[in-house]
C-alpha cells in the first residue's frame, strides 16, 4: 500500500519509484496506474443518469464520499469523469470495490 495516499485514494495502491538524477537529486514518482476491467467489479445496483446531475453528489449518494467518482469511472470504463454523465438515461453500475467479491445482480 503506498502511504503518501489515504486508503479512499485511486493512488492508494500504485506503487512509487524512484530516480536519480546526475547531481544526485532522487525524486519519488508513481507509477502507471492502469484502469482496471470493468468486468472486476460486482455491480450491487444501477444509476440512471438524469438532467443536471452532479457526479460529486451522485458518489456521495452511494459512497458516502464526493470524492470517489474514479470508482464510478474504474467500473463503468471511463477515462473521463465528464463521460460518465454525458448522456442522460444512461445507467451507470454502482459497485463493490475492485476485488471485493459479490454476487452481481445488475
Amino acid at each position: 500500500m503506498n502511504l503518501l495516499f489515504p486508503p479512499t485514494s485511486r493512488y492508494a495502491a500504485v506503487e512509487t519509484a524512484t530516480i536519480e538524477d546526475s547531481d544526485g537529486t532522487v525524486t519519488i514518482y508513481l507509477r502507471r496506474r492502469f484502469l482496471p476491467q470493468p468486468a472486476r467489479f460486482a455491480t450491487v445496483r444501477e444509476h440512471v443518469v438524469s438532467q443536471g446531475e452532479r457526479l460529486d453528489n451522485v458518489t456521495a449518494l452511494y459512497f458516502d464520499d464526493p470524492e470517489q467518482f474514479w470508482r464510478l469511472c474504474d467500473a463503468n470504463g471511463a477515462m473521463r469523469p465528464t463521460d460518465l454523465l454525458a448522456r442522460i438515461g444512461r445507467k451507470l453500475r454502482i459497485t463493490l470495490p475492485e476485488g471485493v467479491p459479490g454476487a452481481p445482480n445488475g
